[in-house]
């Protein structure tokens, strides 16, 4: 039997929010910084928390949907990049260096006869998914073993001291993938949320939304208010396991960073799986992707970043975490009026 997901600190959250009244600022002049500081009282459970201990899994896979030329690249370079972020010399290891964050890499599903690289946790369900404009990317069995890479991830993390996680993602096809997700779960259309991913031309992205608008009439509009099923039609073993990953990490009361398009339809499955899971989700950035916004609305979560970024890897969440810092170190290390003898009647900042 699953653990429920637990509810956030309510009363937490109040006194964060009463301690943000007394610093010696307008209230609400410092904006989000403010909100962000409670949204961490409340999950962390003390009304001035310090920063969280934070880990960054990488979790990669292959698509069998990769054969119909939806990705600018091939789909060699899934293991090759999976052998650079094992060597130290991908965009998330220099972001997760900059924040002393532990990173991990996971190979849920390569698509590669060579052995998996030193470093890299080998927790390969099959070699990629298979086509799922033909058929269902997975079975239900497959399915049920990706959620349980990403949920053993979290746990053991949860297990080391982490109390922040990120789930990025490596995976050549897997924003098809991911448009096919969000197409399901919000009832947006192929036009809407298909976009050039890696940077394919307009005859790659004329065929993407092909793909797509395949694989959502094959499976039906019914699947959308399925779960399970929807994702293992549709989606990635690696967004399978960061889905998982997000589960595991709210029924262990610890919060996690959404990155960007691969990681919002993740999540979107999460939340139609567990609902509760919602609540200890923090949205980075808006991707370029047209569709991510789409899956973020759907969410009602607004996102902190706005940068143009469309790589992944958990980039864009790893870029998130220098304003969280500093949101809590201003609530924390702020003097309160009383503190400072300045008068609390001050007017607001225009």
């Amino acid at each position: 039997m699953s653990r429920e997901v637990p509810a956030v600190d309510a009363h937490a959250q109040a006194a964060a929010r009463a301690r943000q009244q007394q610093l010696t600022k307008p209230p609400g002049s410092l904006g989000r910084l403010e909100d962000l500081a409670c949204w961490f009282a409340a999950r962390m459970g003390e009304p001035v928390p310090a920063m969280p201990r934070c880990e960054i899994f990488v979790f990669a896979a292959d698509h069998g949907v990769a054969t119909r030329g939806v990705s600018a690249f091939p789909q060699s370079v899934t293991a090759q990049m999976v052998s650079n972020f094992a060597h130290g010399g991908a965009a998330i290891n220099v972001l997760a260096s900059l924040e002393d964050c532990r990173i991990e890499v996971v190979d849920v599903g390569v698509a590669s006869e060579e052995p998996t690289p030193p470093g890299v946790r080998n927790e390969r369900v099959r070699a990629g998914t298979r086509d799922l404009a033909a058929g269902p990317a997975m079975t239900a069995e497959e399915l049920t073993a990706a959620l349980g890479v990403g949920e053993r991830c979290a746990r053991e993390a949860v297990n080391r001291g982490a109390q922040l996680l990120i789930a990025g993602e490596m995976g050549i096809a897997n924003s098809t993938a991911a448009a096919c997700l969000i197409c399901a779960f919000t009832g947006a259309t192929p036009d809407t949320v298909v976009g050039r991913g890696t940077g394919v031309d307009d005859a790659g992205l004329a065929r993407k939304r092909e793909v797509v608008q395949m694989a959502l009439a094959r499976v039906g509009p019914e699947t959308s208010q399925a779960a399970r099923r929807t994702l293992s039609e549709l989606g990635g073993l690696e967004i399978a396991a960061m889905a998982g990953f997000y589960i595991e990490s709210a029924r262990s009361s610890v919060p996690v960073v959404l990155d960007g398009y691969i990681s919002t339809a993740a999540a979107l499955a999460a939340v139609a799986i567990e609902p509760g899971v919602l609540g200890w989700m923090l949205a980075s950035h808006r991707s370029a992707e047209h569709g991510h916004g789409i899956a973020l609305a759907k969410l009602g979560l607004e996102p902190l970043l706005n940068l143009g970024l469309r790589l992944g890897e958990g980039t864009g969440a790893a870029l998130a975490l220098p304003i969280v810092r500093a949101a809590l170190a201003l609530h924390r290390k702020m003097a309160t009026f009383g503190e400072a003898g300045v008068s609390g009647a001050l007017d607001e900042a225009t």
